[in-house]
């Protein structure tokens, strides 16, 4: 029976990551709540096949370590990584054999995004809900919304100032809006836009489970 470990719970909470993965009965999925450093240690007792990182603590605990997932890989542990802690070491280790899929893992590879702080939110310890907005999913955002001719490059450019000075436990839409000098209209439209677009680090754990589950039909 292949053995899938997956870190997530905070970008796609476990019942939805069930839903992706849990439909085949030669396959045993093991969810965990964010990798921190020392995890994968324990992950090898399982004798995984495949690790799946998606979420992951920067602040709270020491975060998973680059030579921790080399050791993991080099056991024949195929890790793939997205969305938040996941895109984040993937982008630093797909040389190396990591695989990394969706949006903000493809900004964190090309150098378009360097800082763990895009990727960093707070969040209810007890039911991982988020309690922060992440920079890069506003990044995302206020991008489209300049596509979409709702903001200037300049007012793009005002609103991430703000939400990038803002610590990320009290990173919100709300409060990046209160600070800016967009007029009253403005704010209205980009705030019914906020309401429409996704999550894109919800979106891209589940490109990630979705890849991960087209690979194992393959075997």
């Amino acid at each position: 029976m292949l053995k899938i470990i997956v870190y997530t719970g905070l970008s796609l909470p476990f019942e939805e990551a069930k839903e992706i993965l849990d439909t085949n009965d030669d396959v045993e999925v093991i969810y965990k709540r964010p990798i921190q450093r020392g995890d994968l240690k324990e992950a090898l007792k399982h004798h995984p096949d495949i690790i799946a990182i998606i979420d992951g603590v920067f602040h709270q605990n020491s975060a998973v370590g680059h030579k921790e997932i080399l050791h993991v890989m080099n056991s024949g542990v195929k890790v793939y990584g997205a969305s938040s802690m996941g895109a984040l070491r993937a982008s630093e280790l797909d040389t190396l054999g990591m695989i990394g899929a969706g949006y903000v893992y493809t900004q964190y590879a090309t150098g378009e995004v360097d800082s763990d702080d895009d990727v960093a939110v707070m969040l209810d310890n007890e039911t991982l809900e988020p309690l922060s907005e992440p920079l890069i999913n506003m990044r995302y955002v206020f991008s489209n919304a300049v596509c979409e001719n709702i903001l200037t490059e300049d007012e793009k450019d005002e609103l991430l100032g703000i939400a990038k000075k803002t610590f990320y436990p009290k990173r919100s839409y709300a409060q990046t809006l209160r600070e800016s000098n967009l007029d009253n209209d403005k704010k209205t439209d980009l705030i019914n836009f906020i309401r429409t677009s996704p999550d894109i680090k919800k979106e891209d754990a589940k490109e990630l489970l979705k890849l991960i589950k087209s690979e194992i039909e393959k075997i």
